[in-house]
């Protein structure tokens, strides 16, 4: 490995770590973290301070994530097919159910939420757009595992093991049930398993491979969501609206044929 190559891979590690363990963490932490000497851990901060990736508090002299990265983040999303294409639909589901609605993707073992139509009426609501969860956590994360090829989904079920607590099951086999469960409905479940009152319900959205390239779900309270009398009619309407946005990137008929209830 070149030393340049080396120096990249330290300077995203500083970043994820920055992003993980945060908000502020000094050179010292980091050096430990990245398994790197200090001197080297400071040049990297140093550049990655120059470039907005990273700032330092004037105080404490520790560093926390820069401005620069929330340019470089949107303009992921912008350029995210799936979420282009999904804004219409989603903007449509929350309008008809009266929720909000999430469409996220699988990066490596966690969710990016790429989109978030706001619940139409209600409280004040944070805009969610570019945060992330570990897959077993959401719903939108169990509705694409459970569509995913065997290897992968295996891959994600090992996985979930290391997970700590507070983000969704960790036992494989309670997972593989739950996954089980839901590429037979169409739709996958998650209750308090992020965060103590609220769930979800999502459904798996494919792309012109057939590959499920993300997944479009509600967000909110469990009382809302999972009560008896609206659950089914709520989960009818993200598998329809999954089957339509499947369509619209242009999956082939019959791919994901749960959805069609």
């Amino acid at each position: 490995m070149t030393q340049s190559v080396q120096s990249v891979q330290r300077a995203v590690r500083i970043l994820r770590e920055l992003a993980s363990a945060g908000p502020r963490l000094g050179v010292t932490d980091l050096a430990a973290r990245v398994d790197a000497a200090k001197p080297t851990v400071h040049a990297l901060l140093r550049t990655l301070e120059a470039e907005g990736l990273v700032e330092r508090d004037a105080e404490t002299s520790k560093y926390q994530l820069g401005p620069e990265l929330v340019f470089l983040g949107n303009a992921y999303l912008e350029t995210q097919t799936l979420r282009t294409r999904s804004v219409v639909w989603a903007e449509a589901l929350a309008a008809q159910t009266g929720e909000a609605v999430w469409v996220g993707v699988l990066t490596g073992e966690r969710v990016l939420v790429v989109h978030h139509a706001l619940r139409p009426t209600g409280a004040l609501q944070l805009p969610e757009a570019g945060s992330s969860l570990p897959w077993p956590a959401c719903a939108l994360g169990k509705a694409i595992a459970a569509f995913a090829p065997c290897p992968e989904r295996e891959r994600l079920l090992a996985a979930a093991r290391t997970r700590p607590a507070g983000a969704g099951p960790t036992d494989p086999a309670e997972l593989a049930t739950q996954l089980d469960v839901a590429r037979a409905t169409g739709y996958a479940v998650e209750d308090q398993e992020s965060a103590l009152g609220e769930a979800g319900i999502a459904a798996p959205v494919f792309d012109r491979s057939g590959a499920a390239a993300g997944a479009i779900g509600l967000v909110g309270p469990r009382e809302r969501l999972l009560a008896e009398e609206s659950r089914q009619r709520l989960a009818v309407a993200v598998r329809d609206t999954a089957r339509a946005l499947s369509r619209d990137l242009g999956a082939p008929r019959g791919c994901g044929a749960r959805l069609a209830g």
